[in-house]
């Protein structure tokens, strides 16, 4: 593998690389099923990865419409980055469409 063509500022391993581009080619054809179970075994493996953890909160908030789950794990990640705009501002536009106080 060649690797990616941006910045690896969280040394993610080719193997978190090739698992995150999987699960999202899953989300693309709306093959929800495999992609949710890698995002979870990923997460499992590693609670503490920011990239997982932001793919994961789109995952629920974009193509399963649980906007709950989506800003917990925003605010999962807020709690390791709380610079993180990204997760700041997709959790602040999926408060809108939820009942999480």
């Amino acid at each position: 593998m060649a690797g990616p063509v941006w910045r690896n500022v969280y040394r993610l391993t080719d193997s978190q690389i090739s698992k995150l581009d999987e699960a999202e080619d899953y989300m693309e054809m709306m093959k929800l099923g495999p992609a949710e179970k890698i995002l979870m075994e990923m997460i499992n493996e590693d609670p503490e990865c920011v990239p997982v953890l932001n793919v994961m909160a789109h995952f629920q908030g974009r193509y399963i419409s649980d906007f709950e789950m989506a800003i917990h794990y925003y605010d999962r990640v807020l709690v390791l980055e709380p610079d993180n705009a990204w997760a700041r501002d997709e959790r602040r536009r999926y408060l809108r469409y939820s009942s999480y106080d």
